[in-house]
């Protein structure tokens, strides 16, 4: 017989996790950076494309991380 409970949800790291997230992505812009320098045409575009779609994550995780430190203080996780 399985068991089909739900993990709990725990979120006390998540914070932790967001910001490793958010180095992790702002390593992958610059390494895409890079990468720029010796890219012509559509695919430059695409890696032009592709990091503004990180930056705005990074502005959702960094959004999410402020949210996450709040609920902590305030005891609610």
């Amino acid at each position: 017989m399985t068991n089909n409970k739900p993990k709990p949800d725990d979120r006390s790291d998540n914070v932790e996790k967001l910001q490793e997230m958010v180095v992790n992505t702002i390593e992958n812009m610059e390494a895409a950076e890079e990468t720029l320098a010796f890219t012509e045409g559509n695919n430059a575009g695409a890696i032009k494309a592709k990091n503004e779609r990180r930056r705005h994550s990074i502005e959702g995780m960094r959004a999410e991380i402020m949210d996450e430190a709040k609920a902590r203080n305030n005891g609610q996780q």
